[in-house]
């Protein structure tokens, strides 16, 4: 497969749909082929800006692994103009792709060592980016503690590789929802996400952490992740601000004098501790 450089970072390139699948009433998850042949190439914890003639543009993280034979997948929840439209597309449709941009998960320096990887809501769509990665090249890491924590039963994304990594091995998988109505047929914990660290059997020394979901949940995770002895330095979360153009132009997504399109979205948490805004 090709992997030539793209010409301009502001001009879209073509993307086929290739199938689409419902997570949930409110999300789909699309896979895509770049109709030129060359490759995304791109790393966990990346975006890309889709956009729709007519409809305008807006950033969407990668969920699927780079690995994944010139295929690459979005998990898309209808909440607007553009996303709404999207979600009438079906296979065969033709839509626009600037990217990959933005800064990623260090999976070099998290070879060798135990993850912990807390996601909140659609923040599962990102960490999944890394979790597949960790799948793709298993000898390169200890074990992958997964903690998910969502809305409701109904709320929960990509159910079905929910189950596969509860019974994989060198994996665990911790679930949490905010809370079940009495009709779901859940039998899961009910709580904040956060509550699932204190219970993990880990070796601080080795064990390194990743954070991605609504700015609410960040600091009770950050909180109890260095209550175990996960030093600052080997925490990584993932901020996303209201980005717009993807290469650090427009400042809206600014904070402090960080930009998350190009400095993020991916921060390590010494680094934005002490900036207002970020957590």
């Amino acid at each position: 497969m090709e992997t030539s450089p793209v010409k301009s970072l502001y001009t879209p390139r073509q993307a086929e749909i290739i199938s689409v699948t419902a997570l949930t009433p409110e999300e789909k998850l699309f896979c895509l082929k770049m109709v030129d042949g060359v490759d995304l190439c791109h790393l966990p914890g990346q975006f890309v800006q889709l956009s729709l003639p007519g409809f305008g543009e807006a950033p969407i993280s990668i969920t699927s692994s780079c690995s994944h034979d010139g295929c690459f997948e979005l998990a898309i929840r209808r909440a607007g103009f553009l996303t709404g439209e999207m979600h009438t597309k079906v296979a065969g449709d033709i839509v626009g792709i600037r990217g990959p941009f933005g800064s990623f998960f260090p999976v070099d320096e998290f070879a060798g060592m135990d993850l912990i990887l807390v996601s909140g809501g659609c923040g599962l769509a990102p960490m999944r980016s890394l979790i597949k990665h960790c799948e793709d090249y298993r000898d390169r890491f200890g074990t992958v503690h997964i903690l998910y924590g969502a809305r409701s039963p109904d709320h929960l994304l990509f159910k079905g590789d929910l189950a596969a990594w509860q019974g994989s091995a060198g994996f665990s998988c911790g679930i949490i929802v905010d809370s079940a109505p009495s009709a779901a047929c859940y039998e899961g914990a009910t709580g904040f996400v956060q509550t699932l660290i204190p219970p993990l059997d880990i070796d601080p020394t080795r064990t390194a952490a990743a954070i991605v979901g609504p700015p609410v949940m960040y600091k009770g995770v950050i909180d109890e992740l260095l209550a175990k002895g996960i030093p600052a330095e080997r925490v990584y979360i993932s901020l996303e601000r209201n980005m717009r153009c993807g290469v650090g132009k427009c400042g809206h997504c600014a904070i402090d004098h960080l930009y998350c399109c190009t400095d993020g979205p991916v921060f390590r948490l010494d680094k934005v501790m002490g900036l207002k805004g970020a957590i």
